[in-house]
């Protein structure tokens, strides 16, 4: 027991650090919801993921995933199952910043599409990425 009492400091910084260890993956739900850019590419490319952009009408026609679906986050409930009908198929969902793609996992998920995922930073980080964008 003297020994925990003397050293009670080293007992708390490892606490500390795996608590600072753990926190990511407790914030981010396991770390599954989110992928970088090159990441919803391999899954583009490799799994034939579905992109559906949450953004407005406006915001999708200044610039979007090459072939990515506009469907709103406000009528995403309502219009994902006729845009999207193979629930395994994987989904990556994006918005401007990723804010609101996040918001659309967990609809998604709601509605029965268990591979869905949010474009962690955006089209902001899409296009830091250099990669091919859509005017429409």
């Amino acid at each position: 027991m003297s020994f925990f009492l003397e050293n009670w400091t080293l007992f708390a910084v490892a606490l500390a650090s795996g608590g600072m260890l753990l926190f990511p993956v407790l914030t981010s739900g396991g770390g599954s919801a989110g992928v970088n850019p090159a990441e919803a590419v391999q899954l583009i490319n490799r799994e034939k993921a579905v992109v559906v952009d949450v953004c407005g009408a406006d915001e999708f026609a200044a610039g979007h995933v090459t072939g990515a679906k506009n469907v709103p986050l406000a009528e995403l409930e309502a219009k994902l199952a006729t845009v999207v009908k193979n629930k395994t198929v994987p989904l990556v969902l994006v918005c401007a910043s990723g804010a609101r793609s996040k918001r659309a996992v967990a609809i998604a998920v709601k509605l029965g599409y268990e591979n869905a995922r949010s474009l962690t930073g955006g089209m902001g980080a899409w296009r830091a990425a250099s990669l091919p964008v859509e005017k429409s």
